[in-house]
Parts: C-alpha cells; sequence; structure tokens
C-alpha cells in the first residue's frame, strides 16, 4: 500500500497529469497517456520507458 502523501504529489513524469492508483493490481494509471507504471516493492516505477501502454 503506498503511502497517502507519496500518492498526493505524484504525477504522470510524462505529461504531469494525475495518476490513478490500483491497490489490487500494483500499479498507477495515467488515463491522458494511456499509459501504466507497475508498483514494485511498494515502490512506484515512473519510468516512461518501462510503463505499459493500454
Amino acid at each position: 500500500m503506498l503511502d497517502e502523501k507519496l500518492l498526493e504529489i505524484l504525477v504522470c513524469p510524462k505529461c504531469k497529469g494525475d495518476l490513478e492508483y490500483k491497490p489490487e493490481q500494483n500499479e498507477l494509471i495515467c488515463h491522458a497517456c494511456r499509459l501504466i507504471y507497475d508498483i514494485k516493492d511498494d515502490i512506484p516505477i515512473m519510468l516512461i520507458d518501462e510503463a505499459r501502454s493500454f
């Protein structure tokens, strides 16, 4: 589970837009860029090159 304060400041590294947190899937989603950022060991992987498209 990610800390609430961290979730408040995290933005998409590509567009600087809001992210949707999906705790069941351990991922953050940017709907504007249509990218999914994985969370591994409670650490968001915020690298554009490692994000998945949806």
